[in-house]
């Protein structure tokens, strides 16, 4: 187990005139570089939970630490500067520029002109975004550019903690998958702490390194990694959230280079057609795949074999429908279930790795599930 970043510990808040806590005696520990989502329906109290931890809401009682120092025992804006904060509508200032609005908190901290110029280029470069845009307005950015600039801004004084509050709600689902990606990738390389809220089961499944469920009141009903909490929900409350559909959600958390592929009914360009009916005969099929040099080159059936033909000048008329060693096992699944031969070749680097099935992917799931 990793050093705790953030811990919260008893932590409960209840708004005035309410009769109910919004937050119940919440208890988290955060590893340090990790992802946490917070997930829940209406009224669970994730967004409470998260603005707790930056003092925008002050909590009614419980402690909360930030590398074991109480977060009430610093100055809110000395706090607040440590906390990159990114929201669904990302909230640039219209007035200032792309540059001017990254640079936010390195003014506030009183930093040169040159440093600041320096991490404006850096970020723009580590969020992908074009410099071209640095010199426009929010206005005249999509709003996956500016959501991107809310990460910029968010990482413009380097905090140790980023906190995330429906980062991707506000954009259609294609730029949010793409954005999610680029998260992913952003935390590879900075491996901040990050806490994020979503209503999106999916989107936490796929981002966060653990989970935390909550109930309405903020009550915690499960806070485990997404495999655990799909394999092993704690209890009806978390069956129901994460849906009938639960093994079907725990192929995204596999990716192909899990599996223990085969090398499939595959020959060489060079071999003859008594050695692609030889091997089609061991694995019952009636096609086989064509290499050369280890590059995949296509499929060719029984019936377009020809005695003494070297299978390269055999017409290839079947497409291989490809994946990627990283390509999770439900984007597998997916593209097999479209192919014509009902499975999708591993292009590693561009050569050939194997074959991978349906029955393969059916299997390695049982065999977790057994464990």
């Amino acid at each position: 187990m990793g050093s705790i970043a953030i811990k919260l510990d008893s932590v409960t808040k209840q708004f005035e005139a309410t009769d109910s806590p919004a937050v119940s005696s919440l208890s988290l520990d955060i590893e340090e570089g990790s992802i946490v989502a917070l997930i829940g329906p209406s009224g669970c109290g994730k967004t409470t939970t998260l603005r707790m931890i930056n003092r925008l809401i002050e909590p009614t009682s419980g402690r909360i630490e930030i590398n074991g120092a109480d977060v009430t025992q610093r100055p809110v804006a000395d706090l607040r500067r440590d906390i990159g904060y990114v929201i669904q509508q990302v909230g640039l200032f219209p007035h200032q520029t792309i540059a001017g609005n990254i640079a936010t908190v390195p003014k506030m901290l009183g930093w040169e002109k040159a440093r600041t110029s320096e991490r404006i280029e850096e970020l723009a470069v580590l969020v992908g975004l074009e410099p071209s845009l640095l010199d426009r307005y929010p206005d005249e950015l999509s709003g996956g550019q500016q959501q991107r600039v809310g990460v910029a801004r968010a990482l413009a004084a380097d905090p140790p903690v980023l906190l995330m509050d429906e980062p991707f709600g506000a954009v259609d689902p294609i730029v949010r998958t793409r954005l999610q990606d680029e998260l992913l990738e952003l935390q590879a390389r900075v491996g901040k702490t990050i806490v994020l809220v979503t209503h999106d089961i999916d989107e936490a499944l796929k981002i966060a390194d653990r989970i935390a469920l909550l109930n309405v009141g903020g009550i915690l009903e499960q806070y485990s990694s997404a495999d655990e909490l799909l394999a092993e929900p704690a209890n009806e409350f978390v069956e129901e959230f994460v849906g009938e559909d639960r093994s079907v959600k725990r192929l995204q958390l596999r990716t192909i280079a899990d599996l223990p592929f085969q090398r499939g009914p595959v020959v060489e360009a060079t071999d003859g057609a008594d050695v692609a009916r030889k091997v089609m005969a061991e694995y019952s099929s009636e096609w086989v795949g064509v290499t050369s040099a280890d590059v995949f080159l296509g499929w060719v059936q029984v019936d377009d074999l020809r005695p003494d033909v070297p299978l390269e000048s055999v017409p290839r008329s079947i497409p291989a429908a490809q994946v990627q060693p990283e390509s999770t096992l439900r984007n597998a699944m997916q593209i097999i279930m479209t192919s014509h031969t009902s499975v999708a070749v591993i292009n590693d680097g561009g050569r050939f790795g194997g074959v991978v099935t349906l029955e393969l992917i059916r299997a390695s799931l049982e065999a977790e599930t057994d464990r």
